[in-house]
């Protein structure tokens, strides 16, 4: 068992190997934070660790203790108001007006094992014995609010998970205005706190800045979690880097409105709060109803930002993604969307998925303008069913004809939006996010149906399913367009208009889950015009998701490398794309362009017949490797080496579990003249293993490799073969075996 409970003190230690996690129940009844860090030693007795001192102009809970203020304690689940002035976990309103709550301590569980989250994604075991949740309950005596604060610590990781379920046990309707998944106060703010930020198209940039006094926070109020901001961000010693040093990261496990903050008080004492954004939020609780929370991750590691990211790998990888295709190597597929926008019919995709075949792609994927009247982007959403002007015998003529060219098909949606100028909306004009009395605004000629309403969401489901059920379909493509705006239910009352953006991330949750349960081997990959909902929520439905729909090989590299701080390799989409780039209309390599691709699903976004035969050739030799080496590049130990956030140079790595073959990808972004010598330092090599370069006959030593470093200078290793002259958007591919 990974918990304890101390009866004489009230003090509840987590922890494995690697960790331990902290709490007690401070003398007026609150649940108090006492360490999260490096696993300690058990002891009965942790008080020391709570430090309580009178401080001038604090407020107090009582006149004899004049020490314990809220405001000076750290605490696991706060409240605002009751000498607290910090920003709080939980906010409640009652029928009076009141916003003030007081959690004391009332129990606990153990259990071994993991619950699920009703309707929510979240982390999951396969054997109990994996991990131990504790469940603390915590309890208001005047509202009758009853608050169940959820811990997993697991065997083996150095993570904890935790959520919180709120019941109504009084007798009067309350609000939460504000439910945080988590909250977690650190004695000190020595960290940098980094983000991943970006805008469509340059998603997940690397942020970084210094924790002062006050307040930083990012988060999303756009319906989804958003390109502008992930839900996961990382706190870091100022020394840490990729190899070593402490840091914690904190995920949350959704994919719609969420706030990440950080607040330094004036004691340097950091609170950080993650969950579904407060301002955006308000879920009446009528009595006896419950309320749950998404689930946070949060965490752990003392040796560098690598190792931080592969604990969040591995279980992202085998305990959130579920079902067929968790555990296999992605198929190497062609999208026709680049190839052709909306100007095709049946014989040109057979062309061109023939061609594909011929070169050794497994999957035809057929993307938007199948549909309706879809000719543009301006009518059909929401008529799902085949244009027969374009697919005279439907998807189902189509997937079987890709399928007797031996490929698997692949099909295009956008469930979530509906045009006007479509059948579903001249049906149901009533179906869609709109305030009545006020224009209803537009993103790419489009609306967003209320998913908060199940006879939308069953409707969508009946038209897919359909679909699914008719015709050879491997592989569901599903988009989201545009973001949320006039947030308003038709069929809610008023004193419920703030749950409708919750409500509707469950019924996305709700229609994944009935299509991934009867269709368990179609491969789902989600997208949100790229990367907007790139969250560990879809991973639980979907192992991968389109990362962006900036298919430029050298702004990939941000854009992955900055992905890959949370997210595994096997989740990201990536594709070679035609040239020039349809969205930077940059020339770049056509191997720069696959050595990019490789370190994702891989695929291709082009007519393959509109290449040369020599390209073609090429694209061969692409598939080939790929297919060789996609088990290793997709669930291998994944390291990050040169920054493309800092330099000119990008290298990154992945090794497989027996540490007997590395590929190492390296990328230069501008040429150099004369340019310095340069060598990168490997990750993750057995140091005892001789290793063996491919194309070079020299060899190295596993521990030379990541101490003395990999020569990367133009005159490295003369006979490397295929070793072509510096030029801009330059990349190698170093694979070494043992």
């Amino acid at each position: 068992m990974q918990i304890i409970f101390h009866e004489k003190t009230k003090t509840f230690h987590l922890y494995n190997h690697e960790i331990s996690y902290i709490m007690t129940v401070l003398p007026g009844g609150q649940l108090g934070q006492l360490y999260f860090g490096k696993a300690v030693r058990d002891r009965e007795d942790f008080s020391h660790l709570a430090e309580y001192s009178f401080r001038n102009m604090a407020s107090y809970l009582s006149e004899d203790q004049d020490t314990v203020s809220l405001e000076h304690l750290k605490q696991e689940y706060p409240v605002y108001g009751t000498t607290d002035y910090r920003e709080p976990a939980v906010e409640v309103i009652q029928t009076n007006g009141s916003r003030l709550s007081d959690l004391s301590y009332a129990g606990f569980l153990i259990i071994q094992g993991k619950p699920q989250l009703p309707g929510l994604p979240a982390v999951y075991v396969e054997k109990e014995d994996e991990a131990a949740t504790l469940i603390i309950t915590l309890k208001d005596s005047v509202t009758g609010l009853s608050v169940q604060l959820f811990y997993t610590i697991f065997e083996e990781r150095p993570v904890i998970t935790r959520s919180v379920c709120f019941t109504n046990q009084g007798c009067e309707a309350l609000h939460l205005g504000r439910a945080m998944s988590l909250s977690m106060d650190f004695p000190d703010c020595d960290y940098e706190w980094l983000q991943f930020s970006g805008v469509w198209a340059r998603e997940r940039h690397l942020k970084t800045r210094n924790l002062e006094p006050g307040i930083v926070s990012v988060g999303s109020m756009r319906g989804s979690s958003s390109h502008e901001h992930n839900p996961f961000i990382i706190l870091k010693r100022p020394h840490t880097d990729e190899s070593q040093g402490e840091a914690v990261g904190f995920s949350l496990i959704y994919s719609g409105n969420f706030l990440a903050q950080a607040e330094v008080d004036n004691q340097n004492v950091t609170r950080i709060l993650l969950g579904i954004h407060p301002d955006t939020f308000d879920w009446k609780l009528e009595p006896g109803a419950d309320f749950q929370t998404p689930e946070a991750v949060m965490a752990y590691t003392c040796r560098g930002l690598n190792e931080l990211s592969q604990s969040f790998h591995s279980l992202y990888q085998k305990r959130l993604a579920r079902g067929y295709w968790r555990d296999r190597p992605r198929p190497i597929l062609l999208n026709n969307w680049e190839a052709t926008y909306f100007d095709f019919n049946e014989d040109l995709l057979v062309e061109i998925a023939d061609r594909a075949k011929k070169c050794g792609v497994e999957l035809f994927v057929l993307d938007d303008g199948w549909f309706g009247a879809r000719r543009n982007d301006r009518a059909g959403l929401g008529d799902w069913t085949a244009n027969k002007e374009l697919l005279p015998d439907g998807i189902s003529g189509l997937s079987k004809r890709i399928e007797a060219l031996g490929m698997k098909f692949g099909l295009w949606f956008e469930p979530e939006m509906v045009n006007a100028d479509s059948d579903l909306y001249r049906a149901h004009p009533d179906w869609i996010l709109q305030m009545p009395g006020r224009r209803a605004s537009l993103g790419r000629h489009q609306h967003v149906l209320d998913f908060s309403r199940k006879e939308v969401v069953d409707c969508i489901y009946n038209m897919m399913a359909a679909l699914l059920r008719e015709a050879k379909i491997s592989y569901i493509k599903w988009d989201m367009n545009r973001y949320i705006t006039e947030c308003y239910c038709a069929a809610l009352p008023a004193d419920q208009q703030g749950e409708v953006f919750h409500r509707y991330i469950l019924g996305v949750y709700d229609l994944y889950e009935r299509l991934t349960s009867e269709f368990p081997h179609v491969l789902f990959e989600s997208c949100a015009s790229g990367g907007a909902r790139f969250d560990p929520g879809m991973l639980y439905y979907a192992p991968q998701a389109w990362t962006s729909d900036d298919t430029d090989a050298i702004e990939r590299l941000k854009i992955q490398y900055g992905t890959s701080y949370c997210y595994p390799v096997s989740s990201m989409g990536s594709h070679v794309s035609a040239v020039p780039n349809h969205q930077l209309h940059r020339n770049t390599p056509l191997y720069t362009r696959a050595n990019t691709a490789y370190f994702g699903t891989f695929g291709y976004e082009l007519d393959l017949n509109k290449l040369t035969e020599d390209e073609r050739e090429e694209v061969k030799k692409q598939i080939a490797f790929m297919k060789e080496y996609r088990g290793l590049i997709q669930f291998g130990t994944f390291y990050r080496l040169c920054s493309p956030f800092e330099g000119n140079i990008t290298a990154w790595m992945v090794v497989s579990p027996d540490k007997k073959t590395a590929i190492i990808g390296w990328y230069k972004t501008l040429n150099q003249v004369n340019a310095p010598f340069s060598r990168i330092r490997l990750q993750g090599l057995d140091p005892e293993l001789c290793y063996h370069l491919e194309g070079c006959s020299q060899t190295f030593y596993g521990d030379e490799l990541m101490n003395a470093g990999l020569i990367t200078s133009d005159s490295m290793c003369g006979e490397y073969k295929n070793r072509r002259p510096g030029c801009d958007f330059d990349s190698r591919l170093f694979i070494f075996k043992a």
